[in-house]
């Protein structure tokens, strides 16, 4: 009996040395995280999301359907070339067309490659699959406004403006419709109850087209992508919300979509919405071949105080850089000295710049 107490006492005491060493491990695994969260947001956070950027075939067409159907307003415009921007970009002896054009308080930029012209969007693109990007575009009166589109023949991508039903409490009541821009890029005209409307959408006199609320991203795993956008660029989650039903398939045009939605923040600027499909899970990933120049290209401006510490942190990540590192843009031409373009997880091209 003994023998078998002294048995159970050393069972015993080994079980409890391991909890409590696990228990440390734990701790400090918290610890770390926590001391690394709050590095993130008090010096090396993205503080404005500053712009989205889309890649075009003909810049004057682009410029003329954003600004009369859309009402967005050109406010710069530049040609650059050289070695900087080569490496900038990752795409060797380029010459490109950049305009900038501002809607409410927001801004998106055109980019036409006028050498080295890249693919076109694959014409059976879907909603689900990973390359897939839009901009939700805040409008006062959404039948109006479908109204308007309709009247410039726009390519539909929902079969009709939808409305989130009211048993789904988060978003219940927001009208969303998708659509395309001449070069196949899909776009959102969004109308919020006065419940769920930001009070920047409250005043907007008799304009149709108000500003961009956010830029959505489809993404094959929420947890990963936190892990980028919120651990390394310090972004704050926002939202969080589960859409499905005929209202959400309809709407984006996938049957049985049924999707997993997280919305992110920085301290000014257009939210990035996450969308995970949990159904279908068919959705295709980003082509290995994708380029600056090719039309399904989407960049997201992030401004940082200092990029500097990024790039170890993204390279520790195995984030895949399309720069070559960090670039100086002469003379500041593209409204920033420095920076370079990264991918997410899922490929999607971020663009960290600073002064």
């Amino acid at each position: 009996m003994k023998v078998e107490n002294m048995k159970d006492q050393i069972n015993n005491t080994m079980f409890k040395r391991i909890a409590l060493f696990f228990l440390i491990l734990l701790s400090v695994g918290i610890f770390t995280s926590n001391a690394y969260a709050e590095t993130v947001k008090s010096t090396h956070a993205v503080t404005i999301v500053e712009a989205i950027g889309i890649t075009v075939a003909d810049m004057d067409r682009s410029i003329e359907f954003y600004s009369k159907v859309l009402s967005f307003k050109p406010v710069s415009e530049m040609e650059v070339w050289g070695d900087n921007y080569d490496h900038f970009y990752g795409i060797f002896g380029l010459r490109i067309r950049v305009v900038r054009l501002q809607l409410g308080k927001e801004y998106i930029e055109l980019t036409e490659y006028l050498t080295h012209k890249g693919k076109h969007i694959p014409p059976d693109s879907r909603s689900n699959d990973h390359w897939f990007q839009h901009m939700a575009i805040v409008v006062s009166d959404m039948e109006r406004a479908y109204q308007h589109l309709r009247k410039y023949k726009v390519q539909h991508v929902s079969t009709a403006p939808q409305q989130i039903p009211d048993w789904n409490k988060a978003a219940a009541g927001i009208k969303a419709f998708y659509f395309q821009d001449p070069d196949g890029h899909n776009l959102e005209i969004i109308h919020f109850p006065p419940d769920k409307r930001n009070p920047r959408w409250q005043h907007y006199d008799d304009r149709l087209f108000l500003g961009i609320d956010h830029t959505a991203i489809v993404v094959s795993d929420t947890k990963t992508s936190l892990k980028f956008y919120r651990n390394i660029l310090g972004m704050k989650v926002s939202a969080k919300n589960e859409n499905y039903g005929t209202e959400q398939e309809h709407l984006n045009n996938v049957f049985g979509a049924r999707l997993l939605i997280t919305g992110l923040k920085a301290d000014s600027g257009p939210g990035i919405e996450f969308l995970e499909y949990l159904t279908p899970k068919n959705g295709r990933p980003m082509p290995e071949d994708e380029q600056t120049n090719d039309l399904m290209h989407w960049q997201t401006t992030l401004r940082m105080s200092n990029i500097d510490p990024l790039v170890k942190r993204l390279r520790a990540f195995r984030a895949r850089f399309i720069s070559s590192g960090i670039i100086d843009v002469p003379d500041k031409k593209l409204t920033f000295g420095r920076g370079f373009l990264v991918r997410d997880p899922d490929g999607h091209t971020i663009q960290l710049i600073s002064e």
